[in-house]
């Protein structure tokens, strides 16, 4: 029965090739297929990918048809998944693995550590600075060291092109500490990052006041300086702290503030400083200054309710006109009630007075008068017709309040018009007949400005600005 060779011995050459049916006429073929095809000899997991399959084809096709009937104009718009939905909890699973995935790969503080011992062994000592640095080849020799000491995690601080970001002396050598306070940064910015994503419940990148607050109140147990706060204050300083923030970062006042945004402004590094330790390391003007602090927390509830004297949890016009010992101008009160402050719902008597939150705008905004936001609310309130720019009008009606206050206060006499003119002198509008808020942005002095017009004290400091910068001098000189 083998007795034929491979090689075409003993084979008939004349007989035809057999020939072999298509797969498809077959009948075992056909058979096997309608069995498949009907899912009654799949096991359940193979059942379910052909429903998956066959979902997600629906799916696609509905876009089709929906993408093609509106033309070429995209959908800009996703409906969030319904609360317990399938959607939504294979949302919430996918983020938390995703989130769980990206700790595993941040630095502890044993790494960091073990960082910067690594460092300091493999440095080199700068013979005139003192300073300890490190070549590309110690770099690259360091992330070796690391690497097998710390693990695969921290490879990625040691590429070329984050050595080519620091200073570098004419050796071609960067210091090490520079080096290690980035990384430090990036390992704190990315927990951070983690953190507040976490607490994003609907994962669409912005956080609402509550979940800003419930951020701040983790941290609280990790700030040295905040540690002995009394568990009675938390909740009314978290509410103070997190105001800051949507001050800053929700210029448009949308109820939301943006993470990045909220990673890249000054209020974090503000809040952070609070982790240092040592009492005796910050001063008490330091900690006034820190709206984060315990301190100053404590004096804006006490500013609020010594204001509040009919003690209805909110101030009228009257009571604000207390507020900085009664030195600012009675338009520019009536002016931030008109501009900043919500009217009621109802003809209730406390319809048109300010609450703790929009005292918590107006105290940032007179604090912070420098900054973009803070004069960018100062500015509304002066611009009194609406327009976008300020006239010589408006000034003279604005200063008109300071000078009555001024005279009141037993100074000399003054003329308006000269303080109008040094007005326009120190701004240097674009336009020579009206002041906008970006002239005063552009200034670096718009902070200055718009003290001059709304507060008499604000005022006097410019007036005796030579004498308190003599006075400020003096004491560094002994």
């Amino acid at each position: 029965m083998y007795s034929g060779s491979s090689d075409g011995e003993g084979h008939d050459p004349s007989a035809a090739p057999r020939k072999i049916p298509a797969a498809s006429s077959m009948l075992w073929v056909r058979n096997l297929r309608r069995f498949i095809g009907s899912g009654a000899g799949l096991g359940s997991e193979a059942l379910m990918e052909l429903e998956t399959k066959r979902i997600l084809l629906d799916i696609f096709k509905e876009k089709q048809q929906k993408s093609a009937e509106a033309g070429t104009i995209p959908s800009f718009y996703k409906k969030k998944p319904e609360e317990g939905s399938i959607s939504h909890r294979v949302q919430r699973l996918a983020k938390y693995r995703f989130l769980k995935k990206q700790s595993d790969l941040l630095l502890n503080a044993d790494d960091l550590d073990a960082m910067w011992v690594c460092l300091r062994e493999n440095c080199v000592i700068d013979d005139a600075t003192g300073a300890e640095k490190m070549n590309y080849e110690d770099f690259c020799h360091i992330a070796s060291v690391c690497t097998e000491q710390i693990g695969p995690k921290c490879r990625r601080f040691f590429s070329p092109s984050n050595f080519m970001k620091f200073e570098k002396d004419e050796s071609g050598r960067i210091a090490i500490l520079p080096f290690y306070l980035y990384v430090m940064r990036t390992v704190s910015l990315t927990q951070a990052r983690i953190d507040m994503s976490e607490l994003d419940e609907d994962s669409d990148g912005f956080l609402q006041p509550h979940e800003m607050e419930a951020y701040i109140r983790g941290l609280i147990p990790n700030l040295a300086q905040l540690r002995d706060m009394p568990a009675a204050f938390v909740q009314m300083y978290c509410r103070i702290a997190a105001h800051k923030f949507f001050f800053f970062c929700d210029p448009h006042r949308r109820g939301k503030a943006c993470i990045k945004k909220v990673l890249l402004s000054n209020c974090l590094q503000e809040l952070m400083e609070l982790h240092q330790e040592s009492e005796e390391e910050v001063t008490d003007t330091e900690q006034a200054e820190n709206w984060f602090s315990l301190t100053s927390a404590q004096r804006i509830c006490d500013m609020f309710l010594a204001l509040d004297k009919d003690m209805n949890g909110t101030l009228s016009k009257q009571e604000l006109r207390e507020y900085a010992d009664g030195t600012l101008t009675d338009i520019f009160i009536e002016r931030a009630f008109d501009e900043h402050v919500r009217r009621g719902k109802t003809g209730g008597g406390n319809s048109r007075e300010m609450d703790f939150e929009s005292f918590l705008d107006f105290v940032l905004a007179l604090e912070n008068k420098d900054t973009p936001e803070g004069l960018t609310y100062l500015f509304h309130c002066l611009d009194l017709h609406g327009r976008g720019y300020l006239t010589t009008a408006d000034i003279h009606t604005l200063f008109r309040d300071v000078h009555q206050k001024w005279i009141e206060g037993g100074n000399y006499e003054l003329c308006i018009e000269d303080v109008r003119d040094e007005i326009w002198d120190m701004v240097k509008p674009g336009d020579p007949l009206r002041i906008t808020l970006a002239d005063l942005l552009s200034c670096k002095q718009g902070g200055t400005v718009a003290s001059m017009l709304i507060d008499v004290r604000g005022f006097w400091a410019h007036d005796n600005r030579e004498n308190l910068l003599q006075e400020e001098e003096e004491p560094e000189e002994e």
